[in-house]
């Protein structure tokens, strides 16, 4: 396989994002920069838990509901890496880690949020020893990356430091600098200004708080590490990204992914139901006949396909109000982004108010297109309702609560502590099944001769007629999920009226004379 280049990132101050849907604007900012991890800090959410946008998905960790958050830290996670990816747990509300397997080897990726200059130097050790804690966890040949907002300036004195810092680095040193410089490392020849991500208020100056650590032995995999000014998030600092070489390789997973979704809409258009039958006719001429189980997987991937070919495939659709109002707001959010990086090139009055005029710009059109949204998604909710459509009824209102978060539990062990090695936590599902299905039920004889007897029904013994599998498929319910196979039941009426029926008629038979039924059927 070819060798991938798997870009990371971090991105900081994530509570600062102007935005009733910030998830929506990250997802879209980091796709433009084409990021694939990025580590968040100052998410200030609750608890952990995720949640998944149409490119990306968020993972975070902080402080439960009742206490005052702070901090907090994620990650933004492409969806194709998701299959790579074990989710983060047992993490804090300054350091969570990350593990994506590829083929050097895995790759564990911390997000971290160190205290700040101004804090405690109890915090402050506090942190570095649990920091310390959670890199001693990690094999010494697994890789490592650790992305974050340090708050720290290690400075450009490589001669001191020379197993420490290469020939780029920025500013002075400062104390949280200290702390950091046997992990920190610059050795990467970039432009003056993409070796800073932040910019001090009152000097105006430019410094690097936000850095990408690694160990010595992976630098060989690290091609560029470089702040993109562009990332326009409504933050002071400046998204830092590192491009990495490795290979993500897919972790196996018991549950086999679905097929994809056929477009049962469309089954309702006379012209295309009529194709999809004189399809399914000429397909299934050549249908086996040797096995139950050889026949039924010719008819599912026959009809499979030729009503995939027919009808299309369904089209997710989970546009809200940033993503239904995309084309409007993005050439005032490339306004934006261009008055942003003119006032970063060239500070003034000038520059500044420009800015600022963009950005009141973006916030009207942002205004506008949300409630055009929200008039619009009520309007036809009320028109469902009133004609009696329910399914589009609650279509509207499960888009009006939005996504939903997924929350994460720790398991437990019987005295209540939280369990984090995977072979335990087997052990522990074995004991918890073992003790629910192995408790004897005690049934009375009293209870069994209450029973009263019923009649033998015999004629339950003759075959199906052909008329009673066509009522029982005019009676199958509409809208609902398929099955493994994937065809709805909307497919199985639509070709009905084809030879489809007598097809399926045939199968039936053979299952009731054999007394076997293959297992996805």
């Amino acid at each position: 396989m070819e060798r991938q280049n798997i870009v990371i990132s971090l991105c900081d101050n994530l509570q600062q994002v102007d935005d009733a849907r910030k998830t929506a604007t990250i997802n879209h900012e980091l796709l433009r920069l084409n990021i694939d991890v990025a580590a968040l800090q100052e998410t200030h959410l609750p608890s952990s838990g995720s949640l998944k946008e149409r490119d990306y998905t968020f993972f975070w960790q902080g402080l439960e509901q009742d206490k005052r958050r702070l901090y907090g830290v994620g990650y933004a996670v492409r969806n194709f890496l998701l299959p790579s990816v074990e989710p983060p747990s047992q993490g804090t509300e300054r350091i969570l880690s990350l593990r994506l397997t590829t083929s050097s080897g895995p790759l564990h990726i911390f997000s971290v949020y160190a205290p700040t200059l101004c804090s405690t130097a109890e915090d402050k050790d506090a942190f570095y020893y649990e920091l310390n804690a959670k890199i001693a966890e990690i094999p010494p040949k697994d890789n490592l990356l650790m992305l974050g907002d340090f708050n720290a300036r290690v400075g450009a004195d490589y001669i001191t430091w020379p197993h420490c810092i290469g020939h780029f680095g920025v500013g002075k040193l400062n104390e949280n600098g200290q702390r950091l410089l046997e992990l920190c490392s610059s050795f990467f020849p970039t432009k003056p200004h993409h070796r800073v991500s932040w910019r001090h208020p009152r000097s105006r100056h430019w410094h690097q708080l936000d850095l990408i650590v690694t160990r010595r032995s992976m630098l060989k995999h690290v091609l560029v590490t470089h702040a993109y000014h562009s990332a326009d998030c409504d933050t002071d600092h400046s998204l830092v990204s590192s491009k990495v070489r490795f290979q993500p390789r897919r972790t196996h997973r018991s549950k086999q992914k679905g097929r994809p979704c056929i477009n049962t809409a469309r089954t309702s258009v006379p012209e295309l139901r009529e194709c999809f039958a004189r399809a399914i006719d000429e397909a299934l001429e050549d249908c086996p006949v040797d096995s139950v189980k050889t026949r039924w997987e010719y008819i599912r991937d026959t009809v499979y396909k030729v009503a995939s070919d027919t009808f299309g495939k369904k089209v997710k659709k989970s546009e809200d109000c940033f993503e239904a109002g995309i084309e409007v707001l993005e050439p005032a959010i490339t306004a934006k982004r261009a008055t942003l990086l003119e006032y970063m090139r060239q500070p003034s009055a000038r520059t500044m108010a420009a800015f600022r005029e963009a950005r009141n710009n973006t916030k009207r059109i942002a205004r506008k297109c949300a409630n055009d949204y929200w008039l619009k998604l009520c309007s036809d909710i009320q028109t469902s309702a009133d004609c009696g459509n329910i399914r589009a009824m609650y279509e509207g209102m499960k888009k009006a609560f939005g996504l939903s978060v997924i929350k994460t539990a720790p398991l437990k062990s019987t005295s209540g502590e939280i369990i984090t090695d995977r072979s335990k936590q087997m052990e522990r599902w074995a004991e918890h099944y073992q003790e629910l299905y192995s408790r004897e039920n005690i049934v009375t004889d009293t209870a069994i001769r209450n029973i009263m007897p019923l009649p033998i029904m015999e004629e339950l013994d003759s075959p199906p007629t052909i008329e009673e599998l066509g009522k029982a498929i005019d009676s199958l319910a509409c809208g609902k999920a398929p099955g493994s196979d994937g065809i709805p039941s909307e497919i199985i009426k639509a070709g009905i009226v084809s030879s489809l029926l007598g097809h399926l008629y045939n199968l039936l038979l053979k299952c009731w004379e054999g007394g076997i039924i293959p297992q996805d059927m």
